[in-house]
């Protein structure tokens, strides 16, 4: 496959009609909650073809945190947001009218993911706090009903990022949420000595994990313990794929200076925690990693899935190589990323081929967590610009992502915004309105694909997609906090047609010869073998 005539060239702007500013309100107790939020999500909410765009806001923080708490989620300041997209590629706030408008003043905003829960055609939101969590449900006409109550998907404490996945291939989509630590502001500490920092996590004690089985009527139970995912962890990220081809989602989730876990499907209900046995639970020397964003994806076009964690400044963005077998290497520096990161420290992400030569490039928003940490370390840096590296050939070379603005950025969200057929990226960055890195595009070719589940999930989470030698799993979760554009996209190069093969979670094996390439498919699942 040979490269893309032409490398990518992105507009960097604040989309027309999006006015949303991501509110954290900083204090001088350095509560952790104000520099750990900020997802984004995309969908197509109305289902009219065209991606909407999502952003969770935080709330108001006051120096003094009396209970019962309340950050003012009722003032349109600290709303979370809906933008429709129109025709001509602007947006339009549709908040009230879609009833997201209230998040609830208990609650401080965090994540946010995407799925069809129900299997009704429309994409449904469940969003993540500090507090209690939020699943609003698609009513099929433009607006949204709070389930929570009903669904009991509310978790409780501080959930950070979540997903869905159809972890027993029952047709319906389960929900897994990654909770951070047992923290509250009565027991928020002041870390630092002259200079008055955040502390880090190791100050406070663990929590586990949740994971919501979804029992087809409109609830969901919660299987953590049965499902023997409650180990106690820091857990930031989240990401899913079948790393062994067992055809049973796996999970990998990103920790904050400690073990990374890697929950194994066992294809019963139930996980094995199985990160240090498969060489992904530290680096090569034995060194944990401040996990934040994950993304879990091949990346060197092997057919198997490769992870990649961003962290800290001072470390350098793990990668780690699926080698068969149930194990990986870690390959940071082999691969050029650990020359490409070593100053940075990185949140949103994901592999994507921007350029369209068949070979999944590396996107990440960065920003530290400290606030005042130039002050404290004068070569680290608070405010960041974004990280472009292209994938050569399974080696990640710099690359430019359109501006050298520092921001403090948290959230990414990749996909299609304008449906040329080349990769868009939307982030979240405190005190600012959302960047939109608008894919300008080239000669090379591409193909879209959006799966439709009959037996599997409507969605198609968890299906294998092969396209040319190249694998996606369809699935739109990974990065930070962040949802993505549900449909698989595939690189060409300078391959006119392609051949797809799609592996769906029901069993079904299914074979598209010939397709032409530049064109948006949507496959639909047999309802036969």
């Amino acid at each position: 496959m040979s490269p893309a005539l032409s490398g990518p060239t992105f507009d960097v702007s604040t989309p027309k009609g999006i006015d949303f500013i991501l509110e954290h309100s900083p204090t001088a107790k350095k509560y952790l909650i104000e520099t750990m939020g900020g997802g984004v999500g995309l969908l197509d909410y109305n289902n009219d073809g065209l991606l909407d765009v999502f952003f969770v806001n935080g709330g108001k923080i006051t120096p003094e945190m009396p209970e019962p708490l309340n950050f003012d989620r009722d003032n349109p300041k600290y709303w979370n947001r809906l933008y429709r997209q129109n025709k001509d590629g602007s947006f339009t706030d549709v908040t009230e009218a879609a009833g997201l408008s209230h998040a609830g003043n208990g609650n401080y905003g965090m994540g946010v993911t995407i799925g069809d829960y129900d299997n009704d055609g429309y994409p449904d939101i469940y969003v993540t706090n500090y507090g209690k969590n939020t699943l609003y449900h698609n009513n099929g006409n433009g607006t949204f009903t709070d389930v929570t109550a009903k669904a009991g998907v509310s978790a409780g404490g501080w959930s950070e990022s979540a997903g869905w996945l159809d972890y027993d291939n029952d047709g319906y989509l389960d929900l897994f949420v990654t909770r951070y630590m047992e923290w509250d502001p009565a027991h928020n500490k002041d870390c630092g000595g002259f200079f008055h920092t955040y502390c880090p996590p190791a100050e406070y004690p663990m929590i586990s994990n949740i994971l919501y089985h979804n029992n087809h009527d409109g609830t969901f139970t919660d299987v953590s313990k049965a499902a023997g995912i409650d180990k106690k962890a820091r857990s930031l990220g989240v990401a899913f794929e079948d790393y062994d081809d067992d055809g049973y989602t796996d999970i990998m989730v990103a920790n904050d200076a400690m073990q990374e876990y890697l929950f194994h499907n066992n294809k019963n209900g139930t996980f094995t925690e199985v990160g240090l046995d498969a060489g992904v639970g530290f680096t090569d020397n034995g060194s944990p990693v401040s996990g934040m964003g994950v993304d879990f994806r091949d990346y060197d076009n092997d057919g198997k899935p490769d992870i990649i964690i961003t962290d800290l400044a001072r470390q350098v963005y793990a990668l780690f190589h699926n080698d068969g077998n149930g194990m990986f290497s870690y390959r940071s520096m082999e691969t050029g990323l650990g020359m490409l990161t070593a100053g940075s420290s990185g949140w949103g992400m994901r592999l994507v081929d921007f350029d369209n030569d068949g070979w999944k490039d590396l996107f990440v928003v960065q920003s530290h967590v400290m606030d005042n940490v130039d002050k404290v370390t004068p070569t680290i840096h608070y405010l960041q610009p974004p990280m472009l590296a292209f994938n050569r050939h399974g080696r990640f070379e710099a690359g430019d992502p359109g501006t050298d603005k520092a921001v403090a950025s948290r959230g990414a969200a990749f996909g299609d915004i304008n449906n040329d057929g080349w990769e868009d990226v939307i982030e979240s960055a405190y005190d600012q309105h959302p960047i939109m890195f608008l894919n300008r595009g080239g000669k090379a070719h591409w193909l879209t694909i959006s799966l439709r589940g009959t037996r599997s999930n409507r969605d198609g989470y968890g299906a294998r997609v092969y396209v040319n030698g190249q694998r996606q799993f369809c699935e739109a979760g990974g990065s930070y906090l962040s949802s993505s554009d549900k449909r698989v996209h595939f690189g060409l190069g300078d391959a006119t047609t392609a051949d797809v093969e799609v592996f769906w979670p029901s069993g079904i094996h299914q074979v598209i010869k010939g397709v032409k390439a530049d064109q948006f498919l949507q496959v639909v699942e047999p309802e036969k073998p």
